[in-house]
């Protein structure tokens, strides 16, 4: 991949003069990911911030594909990497946290979804707690309407910002995202920048006390000191995953170097050599084995990306 990432790095370093961000030809992507697996980037673009995201968006070629990355917890990157450009928010210009009038706050879409929640604790601001349970961040959040002990993105949303594919700078109501359960209709190629939340008056050692009895919580019942990426399918209607995996004799399952979590297993792990494939192959094996043991189909919560080795 690297000859051609160079070309297109190159060709695009002279495309777009005015370009402050950074482009990178052939970048690792495991680093950036909770499974740490995966395979590169044909180029890595960071954006200095969300004017230098939108010309860099408007002035790309369409037939170069994008892809957006964020803190990489919900996420595999598949062993064959990922062609044309992966953009990946960073710094402070996407990872902002202000509190504003009216028991408001805003974040940047790379902001870790713990950080924004203890800002707002900080702030006497409730509401948000609930985000302290979410490996991820704001940019992940607004894309699948990420929720955690009761509480859900869209519960606290008020409005969205992004840039679409055409490098223009688009905003978008709670209403107009159409959020469900793990699911958000918002355009397919528009990467969010920042939000805007609407929490309440609150104590802030009260809401500080919710937010460790929530990391309690999520370090009794999940492994979250592993390499792994969340929970990896959506709850049927009416169902719990864990419960139909664990029905389904899953529960510390191996392929390869990866495992269902023997402590929650909607959880997979990299035990510490598994690849890409590994993981997503023990995800499609445990799908099978549910959907012959129950009758129900599992369907990913983790999103996976790239070209298969």
């Amino acid at each position: 991949m690297s000859v051609a990432a160079d070309d297109l790095a190159g060709a695009l370093a002279t495309k777009l003069p005015a370009l402050r961000g950074r482009l990178a030809a052939s970048q690792p992507l495991a680093p950036f990911t909770w499974f740490r697996v995966g395979g590169h980037a044909e180029v890595l673009f960071s954006p200095a911030d969300e004017d230098d995201l939108a010309y860099f968006l408007k002035n790309l070629p369409a037939e170069i594909p994008v892809t957006t990355i964020g803190l990489g917890s919900n996420l595999i990157i598949r062993d064959g990497g990922v062609k044309g450009v992966v953009i990946r928010l960073g710094g402070k210009a996407f990872g902002e946290i202000t509190v504003e009038e009216g028991s408001r706050l805003r974040a940047g879409a790379c902001a870790p979804d713990m950080r924004v929640a203890k800002a707002a604790a900080e702030a006497g601001l409730d509401g948000l707690a609930f985000l302290r349970g979410i490996p991820g961040s704001i940019g992940g959040a607004l894309r699948m309407n990420a929720g955690a002990h009761g509480g859900e993105t869209k519960d606290a949303l008020i409005s969205a910002r992004g840039v679409n594919r055409k490098g223009e700078i688009v905003e978008f109501s709670v209403a107009d995202l159409g959020m469900t359960y793990r699911h958000s209709g918002a355009p397919e190629d528009v990467i969010f920048t920042s939000a805007l939340f609407q929490g309440r008056p609150g104590d802030p050692a009260t809401i500080l006390a919710e937010m460790d009895r929530i990391t309690e919580a999520r370090e009794k019942a999940q492994p979250i000191r592993e390499k792994t990426g969340g929970s990896t399918f959506k709850n049927p209607p009416g169902e719990k995953a864990w419960q139909l995996i664990d029905r389904a004799g899953c529960r510390g399952l191996v392929v390869g170097d990866a495992q269902v979590s023997e402590m929650h297993c909607n959880f997979l792990i990299n035990r510490g050599a598994a690849t890409a494939a590994d993981i997503e192959n023990l995800g499609d094996e445990v799908r099978a084995r549910v959907k012959a043991a129950t009758g129900v189909d599992l369907h990913w919560e983790i999103k996976r990306i790239g070209e298969k080795s």
